[in-house]
Order: C-alpha cells, then structure tokens, then sequence
C-alpha cells in the first residue's frame, strides 16, 4: 500500500473486500491468522529483509484478503516475519505470520499459499499455508535453531573434514563479529549443533546442479546452528574454521522449534500444521 493511502474504516486498505457477507462461523472454525512457507532462490537473495516484507505487503494488497492492520497514526498490516535471511543467501525455509480481520472460514487457511504465489516476485515461492492460532509465541521466539547447506572454496574436502573434527573437539572457537556497529569476540562453539562436509551432493532440490563424485565437484557443509543466545551468519561459521575457506552460496533449508526434546517445523512442507513432529536431524554433532 502507497504510505499515502489511508486504511479504511474497517482496519484494511480501502480496494481490500470485507469478509464475506452471512452468518458468521463458529468460534472454532474461525481463523485469526495464517502462517506461510516460502523459498527465496536465485537473483532474489541480494534482496533485503525489508525489501522482502514491502513485497509481501504489496501482494497481500493485490490479493484482497482481509487482512487485519494496526491502528494509529501510520496503520500497517499485521505481519510478523521469522529469523531475517542475511541478504545474498537463499531459503527453501522461510515464515511469515499474517494476521486476518474477524470472520474469516478457518478452511481457507491451506488453499491461500495457491492464491498467493503468483503476487510474489520470481524467486519467491509459497509452497503451503496453514492456520496459525492467536496468542502462539512469535516465530523469532520459537526457532531454536537452522539448517543451512554452504557451498566452500578454498580447501579440500579433506582438509575441511579434518577442520570440521577440529572445530567439533574444540571447548571453544573465539571468532570476532560485529555487534551494534563495533567488532567483539565471541565463541562459536555452543552454536554448532551439526556440522559435516562432502562433495558432490546438492541441496534438497538440487538448486546447484546435479549430484555428483567427481573431483572438481563443489565441496559442501551441511550445519545446523543454534539462533540463541545469537544467530550465526555462514561467513561467521567459515571464520571458525579457517581464514582462507570461501563461502561461494548458502542455502537456509529447515528452521527448528524444539519443546521437551522434540524438534518440529514451523510449517512442513506437506501442509502438516505447526506443531507437526519429524525426525531429528542425522550428522556429526557435539
């Protein structure tokens, strides 16, 4: 929405359409929010986190569902996003939490990512939605961790494997990081939960070309870092394991919440709501 436009009175843009007219669903069947999967691949990932957000506004707009907005001097719509992409990496594994107006059918909920999709940039994919229930913790409160798969340059693999056994004995790994605009040190180790290399293998989707045991194959980490008491950024994790390895692409694949030693999605892949168990990832960990 251009900032000049006022919301209307019913607390969404003037050109959005009110919930449908008729008797309003039971309580149980009403949906209050929504939550939404979706990949940010190719060109796309030198786009800001902000710049991502303006397009999910402006789709949501072009969409006309009743979205609920904020009230105040300058009215938003209600989104909440999940742990910000660092600008130049891609995701299969990104959220985004919208809130609705009253009165909308809770089976919308699962058909909205086909509605959706095709407002956003190419790049931008929204493969599933589901109902997100008011009054659940934000998602950056919930994501305990990230899976990430990092293409390297520099070494061999290995020379990486026998860094990676290093890094994984080590009691801590002091990296230095900027923090609000000053470098500190830090340790890197508690945040490693798994890290393993190999060469060959691509991405879940293959993104990088096909697998492959050739030499000259690219040479790939899978990690999975923890988001607390602070995220860490790939390059951050390439610094721990050696000031000459080079980070050529990185892919965010699984963001993880874990309750009482199970570990779930957000949202998975196969329209399974949030709160769906799967498996614990397999690797070398600590």
């Amino acid at each position: 929405m251009p900032d000049g436009d006022p919301p209307s009175e019913g607390g969404h843009p003037p050109d959005c359409e009110d919930p449908p007219a008729g008797e309003d669903p039971p309580a149980g069947e009403q949906l209050e929010g929504v939550r939404f999967r979706y990949t940010k691949l190719g060109r796309i990932r030198f786009t800001s986190h902000r710049d991502v957000a303006r397009m999910w506004e402006r789709a949501l707009r072009r969409s006309r569902l009743p979205v609920a907005w904020s009230e105040g001097f300058s009215p938003r719509p209600l989104l909440s996003f999940g742990l910000a992409l660092p600008t130049g990496c891609e995701s299969l594994a990104e959220y985004v939490d919208v809130r609705l107006a009253p009165g909308t059918a809770a089976a919308q909920a699962r058909s909205l990512a086909t509605l959706l999709g095709p407002l956003l940039p190419v790049g931008i994919d929204v493969p599933v939605s589901g109902p997100n229930p008011r009054g659940s913790d934000s998602l950056q409160q919930e994501v305990t961790s990230c899976s990430w798969e990092l293409e390297v340059l520099g070494v061999t693999v290995g020379e990486l494997a026998e860094r990676i056994e290093r890094l994984l004995a080590a009691p801590s790994v002091p990296i230095r990081r900027e923090r609000k605009g000053r470098l500190v040190e830090d340790d890197l180790r508690p945040s490693v939960l798994v890290l393993t290399s190999e060469q060959g293998r691509g991405v879940p989707t293959g993104l990088w070309g096909p697998p492959g045991d050739a030499e000259d194959a690219p040479i790939r980490v899978h990690a999975e870092l923890a988001t607390r008491p602070r995220g860490v950024r790939p390059p951050e994790l390439l610094q721990g394991l050696g000031a000459d390895l080079r980070l050529a692409r990185a892919c965010r694949t699984n963001q993880w919440i874990e309750r009482d030693g199970a570990r779930q999605e957000p949202l998975a892949v196969g329209g399974d709501a949030p709160g769906t168990v799967v498996p614990h990832a397999t690797g070398r960990a600590s």
